[in-house]
């Protein structure tokens, strides 16, 4: 198949609906009917305001996540209008790729 590689950018204490953003988008992700999404967390990163973001030992809330998705483009364009439609801001990378399963068993 043919689709795009969605990458959302956010950290752990931005939150949408009673959720951390990163829960909210995977939810939404699997109710628009993508097979499978990925949440990542970093130990540091930084963002346009080169404002330095990192876990902390007692303290998670500044933890940066990445959220990672293959998705057709009917599913990009769903998951683009949710984000959108919720008001909620998000830095995102979306890349073409070809995407499918390989091997009998699976």
């Amino acid at each position: 198949m043919n689709g795009f590689q969605l990458k959302f950018f956010t950290q752990q204490d931005r939150k949408h609906a009673g959720l951390p953003v990163a829960q909210w988008l995977l939810e939404e992700a699997r109710r628009q009917g993508v097979r499978g999404a990925t949440l990542m967390t970093a130990s540091e990163g930084f963002g346009k305001t080169g404002k330095i973001h990192y876990t902390h030992f007692f303290e998670l809330a500044d933890q940066p996540q990445e959220v990672t998705m293959a998705v057709t483009a009917e599913e990009s364009e769903r998951i683009f209008a949710v984000i959108r439609q919720a008001g909620v801001k998000l830095f995102y990378v979306k890349t073409p790729i070809e995407f499918g399963v390989v091997g009998e068993n699976e």
